[in-house]
């Protein structure tokens, strides 16, 4: 009897210290998080003090001396540029992150990120053809998210086969139509006036913040927070999903709908990065590697924490992309460089264990 009760209650013992462990963890995601978000307001070509900034937190809150406690040069600079820029860098990389978290849960694939369903370079054509007739700002979200969902219901139409979807159609087909606007968006590289308009599209497409500004944040942070709402909310299902389709179905789970509604979800948070941002690869495939290794794969924990470490990755990234050189370093290149030996070794291992 002794014996058959210690072996109920260790289970239920590992789980606690499991779940205490994963609430650390989360903690510590959020200070470093709010450690970052301050190193992005502070460090620059312009730096900026944290009594200047504790006294702006101030004003903000409605308390203090206000403006008027700091250089005028100096507010301007936080509240006009940076603020906005690191808003849109923290909602990029979370939003990647956690993109990228769901689908590797969807398709079962440690290996995916958001471009495997074409959404990227989608989004990517409709940015580059906005820079190419002169749009502004808005007309640029605008067919960016358009082109993007234009890509994900290509996908939908070639992937459909006997009323029912199969991953490795999705895969494929994704494959395919990413290809085809990424051609559209050689094309259009090619037809802009090397003088003027070439030099905005390799620029955008390369990634950069340095077009943020408070307007832009106002409509990148609703749009993203209201994807990314579903995705934390469907957290469980997904757990459900990644189990496989006929363990969901005999679960009870919806399968296609609810593939399809974490696509859609997934799909506008990638349009909304890409159309601020351009093209920032492997913040999906590599942040949620390192958040399952600290938090383990079960989507409860795991999506919130991508999400906690997409955004500080990305700060993190932007900020040393504007304060390395001179000129601002695109953050395609930064992040290639930390994303490529990453999926190297996630490779490696993968052919290893399959061997």
């Amino acid at each position: 009897m002794a014996a058959g009760t210690g072996s109920e209650v260790m289970p239920a013992e590992a789980g606690e210290a499991q779940s205490g462990h994963a609430v650390l963890t989360m903690a510590a995601m959020v200070v470093v998080l709010l450690l970052t978000v301050i190193a992005s307001l502070s460090i620059g070509r312009y730096t900026i003090s944290l009594a200047d900034l504790g006294t702006l937190a101030a004003s903000w809150a409605g308390i203090g001396p206000g403006r008027d406690g700091v250089a005028e040069p100096v507010w301007r600079i936080v509240e006009l540029v940076r603020v906005p820029r690191m808003l849109i860098g923290a909602f990029v990389g979370a939003g990647l992150a956690l993109s990228g978290a769901v689908l590797q849960g969807v398709f079962r694939n440690p290996l995916v990120d958001p471009h495997v369903i074409g959404v990227s370079s989608g989004a990517a054509f409709g940015g580059v053809l906005a820079i190419l007739i002169g749009a502004g700002a808005v007309a640029l979200w605008s067919m960016a998210f358009a082109c993007g969902l234009l890509a994900l219901l290509l996908v939908v139409v070639m992937s459909r086969k006997a009323g029912h979807s199969s991953i490795l159609m999705l895969v494929l087909s994704g494959v395919v139509v990413s290809a085809l606007f990424s051609a559209f968006v050689s094309l259009a590289t090619y037809l802009a006036d090397p003088n003027d308009t070439l030099p905005a599209i390799v620029f955008w497409l390369m990634g950069s913040f340095a077009s943020a500004t408070p307007e832009r944040a106002l409509y990148m942070v609703p749009i993203v927070t209201a994807f990314a709402i579903p995705l934390l909310l469907m957290r469980f299902r997904i757990n459900i999903l990644s189990l496989g389709d006929e363990e969901a179905k005999a679960l009870g789970l919806n399968v296609q709908s609810t593939r399809w509604l974490a696509l859609c979800c997934v799909t506008g948070i990638t349009a909304a990065s890409v159309a601020n941002s351009g093209i920032v690869g492997w913040v999906g495939l590599v942040v949620p590697h390192f958040a399952r290794a600290l938090v383990g794969p079960d989507h409860r924990r795991l999506l919130p924490a991508s999400a906690l470490m997409g955004a500080s990755f990305m700060l993190v990234v932007d900020t040393m992309a504007r304060s390395i050189v001179p000129a601002e370093i695109p953050l395609g290149v930064l992040t290639a460089i930390v994303g490529a030996p990453v999926f190297m070794l996630l490779l490696h291992r993968t052919r290893s264990e399959a061997w």
